[in-house]
């Protein structure tokens, strides 16, 4: 049910949807109907719309959404598809609010010209006040939102992001302003009043006389109909689509073999040449010199070059190419840093805190007077805390195709950025970025790691120099011990509390701080007097989002240490943060509802111990329980239990499966992630020393949702990593009284 072959050269792309936007006009391309939402008023749609359809028997629509002749419904969709489904659940949104029959729903990757932004998405990130703006206010948030979007290259994925932007916001409004206009087109054709026709399925029906017809039937008319700026939206009462398990969209072409991956994506017609590369092994090291003159000679290598900041070898096989590469020897210019070992950069963490001292660095969050509270509590709790670097570790390699041909640019990769990708393209080659064409695959997975785009620049200056298409493949190794990782960090944490055990003072200093800002803050907890304070120090290795970013590391240290408080304080851990819940009603029946489907109260076999943690993150309130048994010595994690609340839910069967895999992808950091450091290089390299959660070492998982009401959506993709770890960890500790207060966990048990 997906179009997702690469695409023809573009010949069109359309201006963001907005929330309220104001709804330009609907016009006609071949029978089709094209429902337009534009920024503003004479957005000129009409002129976009032969952009987008290369060939007579395709109605593309200059928006979100198109309806064919063949009453085929596709919804445009300006997010990647990685694996979370997320195609499927737009598509889904705009459906439920067009009234469309679900079999006969498709979803097309939007174009990547430029005039494709997630305007929601920057709002929300940049100014979330502005999302539910009065509506005489919204034209200018969408107009000015819009071309900051396109100022920024914001068609991303990330963050959580996707459902509650552009699906709340625009593909809803989107499938309501197009369902009044068809029945509009219908009641003036049948000459009824617009209010007794009713549509399913994407049909149209008046009861009264026996009418009926495809929405197909009235495409034509429809266009003439003028466009609701603000269409009434469906209650969940009314809700025939939201809220239930519709199978997804991409699943089909991946069980065929037909989806295509950015490692499948290429040129039609040519003969591919295949590059390896080799980076610096230390950061901020460059190349001295290359001897080249062995690879030079093996079978199928083409060409060696040295680019600077990175050797490659060009053959007519990735095989010949990663084996060329193995055999150059390269001597780089010696680094700067004096981090040689992990010993090394928690030092440099530690120096940093040490002279910030108890009030020093930049104060990110706080309320009360800490120092006086804490000056005074009955009794006080001290802790540091620290976390490793992490890989991303997709299981698609790293890849771009590259060809460079009469001063134009096209790429083929898999990415989460692919306009900000263009313009790093763009600044690589002195090319125009309308010269430049990025095609958008499939993407096998994630976490971060593709919004970054070296390895598209990469591919491109190699492209230019060999004058030939290029397809760049980085090794495992190379992308294991070579590229942007999830921070190292460390926290030091106090607590000070009544004589009845309250909490009454909280300070967290840590040193690494990417996003969200919320994440080192424990807002929904009632502690009168905190702090949250960041204390720069230099990390050794560069940074990027990691799946759920800093509340991956803050979500361990906040939760761990709040269990160390209520065991300080003699108190249970679920009924100790349940007393700090009483003005977080949601999060008070997240932690409730959790306890209940893990019995918490009930009796445990020797040797096992449960351990719980509650993290807000991306919009979305989660709790985890997970059951350990150390009967054996080690950890055995046998079950884990996860309650949910992101407000309500779309694809239910589509969120748990979120849910589970970042619990999974949680675990697994927390057990086995580690990147450890020899003279300033990553020793890790493969899966054989950085190892993932397999099935056998894997916990049943339970995920129950609750659908909280009139409350913003949250994330799904995100959410279920950051309550894993000190879940794990506090429930280690229950059943053995050893407080772990780094990662990872096997580590410490080997």
């Amino acid at each position: 049910m997906n179009d997702m072959t690469p695409e023809k050269k573009q010949r069109s792309s359309l201006a963001k949807w907005s929330r309220r936007g104001f709804i330009g006009a609907g016009v006609l391309a071949g029978g089709g109907l094209l429902i337009g939402i534009g920024v503003r008023p004479g957005n000129p749609i009409a002129a976009l719309a032969p952009k987008v359809a290369p060939g007579d028997d395709e109605f593309l629509v200059n928006s979100w959404v198109k309806i064919d002749m063949d009453n085929v419904v596709t919804a445009i969709v300006p997010h990647c598809e990685m694996g979370q489904g997320v195609h499927s659940v737009l598509a889904q949104m705009l459906a439920e609010e067009l009234d469309a029959d679900w079999s006969k729903v498709r979803v097309m990757q939007a174009p990547t010209d430029g005039s494709y932004v997630v305007t929601d998405t920057a709002r929300m990130f940049v100014a979330p006040f502005t999302i539910n703006a009065a509506d005489w206010l919204e034209p200018t948030w969408n107009g000015l939102f819009t071309q900051i979007a396109k100022f920024a290259d914001a068609m991303i994925t990330g963050g959580s992001s996707s459902i509650r932007t552009t699906g709340q916001h625009s593909m809803r409004i989107a499938g309501a302003a197009a369902r009044k206009m068809l029945v509009g087109a219908a009641a003036e054709s049948w000459n009824v009043p617009p209010g007794e026709i009713v549509t399913r399925d994407s049909m149209l029906l008046h009861p009264a006389s026996g009418k009926s017809a495809p929405y197909s039937a009235f495409a034509t008319a429809a266009a003439d109909q003028p466009m609701d700026q603000t269409p009434q939206l469906k209650t969940a009462d009314r809700y025939n689509l939201i809220g239930k398990s519709k199978a997804r969209t991409d699943i089909p072409s991946k069980v065929n073999g037909t989806a295509q991956f950015g490692l499948d994506a290429a040129p039609e017609g040519v003969e591919l040449k295949y590059a390896a590369s080799m980076r610096a092994p230390v950061p901020g090291t460059e190349v001295v010199s290359m001897d080249s003159e062995q690879a030079e000679a093996l079978p199928g290598v083409i060409k060696v070059l040295n680019m600077g900041n990175f050797v490659t070898v060009v053959a007519d096989s990735y095989w010949h190419a990663q084996q060329a590469l193995y055999t150059v020897q390269v001597e780089w210019s010696a680094s700067e840093s004096p981090v040689k070992t992990m010993d090394d950069q928690y030092k440099v963490f530690a120096d940093a805190l040490d002279k910030a001292g108890a009030d020093g660095g930049d104060k990110m969050a706080g309320k009360g007077d800490f120092a006086t509270a804490f000056a005074n509590a009955a009794t006080t709790l001290e802790a540091e805390y620290r976390v490793p670097y992490l890989a991303h570790a997709p299981m698609e390699p790293i890849n771009c195709t590259a060809q460079v041909k009469d001063g134009k640019c096209d790429i083929w990769t898999s990415t989460q950025v692919p306009l900000m990708a263009r313009s790093a393209v763009s600044d690589a080659l002195d090319l125009s970025v309308d010269d430049i064409t990025i095609h958008h695959p499939y993407l096998g997975g994630a976490f971060g790691r593709r919004l970054e785009a070296e390895y598209v620049t990469m591919a491109a200056r190699i492209a230019e120099n060999v004058g030939e298409p290029v397809k760049l493949i980085w090794s495992r190794e190379e992308d294991t011990q070579k590229a942007i990782y999830r921070p190292a960090d460390l926290s030091r944490l106090r607590a000070g509390f009544d004589d009845t055990g309250a909490m009454v003072a909280w300070d967290n200093s840590f040193t690494q701080r990417l996003d969200p800002a919320d994440a080192p803050v424990p807002a929904f907890y009632s502690i009168p007097n905190t702090s949250v304070r960041h204390v720069a120090a230099e990390a050794h290795l560069p940074s990027a989002a990691w799946r759920s970013v800093d509340h991956s590391q803050q979500g361990y240290f906040i939760e761990s240490f709040i269990d160390e408080a209520a065991h300080a304080a003699g108190k249970d851990p679920v009924e100790y943060r349940l007393a700090m819940l009483d003005n977080a009603p949601r999060h008070k029946a997240v932690l409730e509802k959790v306890a209940e489907m893990s019995n918490w109260s009930g009796e445990r076999a020797e040797g096992t111990g449960l351990g719980v943690a509650i993290v807000e993150s991306f919009g979305s309130i989660i709790a985890e329980v997970v059951e350990v048994d150390m009967s054996e010595g080690s950890p055995r994690i046998v079950r884990c239990w996860a309650a949910c609340d992101a407000g309500y839910v779309v694809n239910p069967d589509g969120f748990k499966n979120q849910i589970e895999g970042g619990i999974v992808y949680g675990l697994t950091a927390a057990m086995f992630g580690e990147l450890e450091l020899s003279d300033g290089a990553i020793v890790q390299s493969n899966f054989h020393d950085y190892k993932m959660l397999r099935m056998n070492d894997a916990p049943e998982i339970e995920v129950a949702i609750i659908n909280s009401g009139d409350v913003p959506i949250g994330g799904a993709g995100e959410p279920g990593l950051p309550p894993a770890a000190p879940a794990l960890t506090n429930a280690i500790f229950a059943a053995t009284g050893n407080r772990l207060r780094s990662l990872p966990i096997a580590k410490q048990f080997a």
